[in-house]
């Protein structure tokens, strides 16, 4: 997992409620045993058409001005739906580094912290207003400072509050192996220690 500091990206608005996680990535592309692959069918059924290969030019991220964009603005409750981590899978490998919304479903919430995607929460008025500039301003971008906990960009400015515990693994880059790893010598020496028949019964 790789450290999120500060981003500095293109910011797509996506002016919608109530996103679920079937909207995000469909359940017809859940088929893959790995766990890569499933950018290109972010927002599937809005992205195309219904032949499901003509781009729709009415969805607001097949606009150009918005090609590789890392933060994804949204309106409250997104990410309901079903435990899957596809979700942040999928936003991860289109190029979504950052969601903003107001709310999010715990599930995915969590889920996000745990893949490298760092969702902030920001409160209705100050996500309105993003939503809004953006909209005027596609192709804007937007700075998250995840040490300092704010959101900037043209003018904008706001705080958020981010879990301590969350903030050091985002900041560090530590998934749960990565959290384990930090305590390698402490395993080793424990392992070391540990009498050889315990060890054994370990192998069995």
């Amino acid at each position: 997992m790789q450290p999120f500091t500060i981003l500095t990206g293109i910011a797509a608005p996506l002016d919608r409620a109530n996103v679920d996680t079937d909207q995000i990535i469909p359940k017809q592309f859940l088929k893959r045993i790995e766990r890569t692959g499933f950018g290109e069918f972010l927002f599937f059924d809005w992205r195309y058409r219904e032949d499901g290969k003509t781009p729709d030019p009415d969805f607001v991220l097949n606009d150009p001005r918005l090609q590789g964009a890392q933060i994804l603005v949204a309106a409250r409750n997104f990410g309901s739906g079903s435990s899957r981590e596809h979700a942040p899978w999928a936003l991860d490998q289109y190029g979504f580094k950052c969601i903003i919304a107001p709310s999010f479903a715990d599930i995915f919430y969590n889920n996000c912290f745990q893949n490298g995607v760092l969702p902030v929460v920001l409160s209705e008025e100050s996500v309105a207003i993003l939503l809004e500039l953006l909209a005027k301003n596609l192709g804007m971008e937007l700075t998250v400072d995840l040490e300092a906990q704010t959101v900037r960009g043209a003018g904008f400015e706001a705080s958020f509050d981010v879990d301590s515990f969350r903030k050091h693994r985002m900041l560090l880059g530590l998934d749960d192996i990565g959290m384990t790893m930090q305590h390698e010598s402490d395993i080793s020496e424990f392992e070391a220690k540990r009498p050889q028949w315990k060890a054994s019964l370990a192998q069995i």
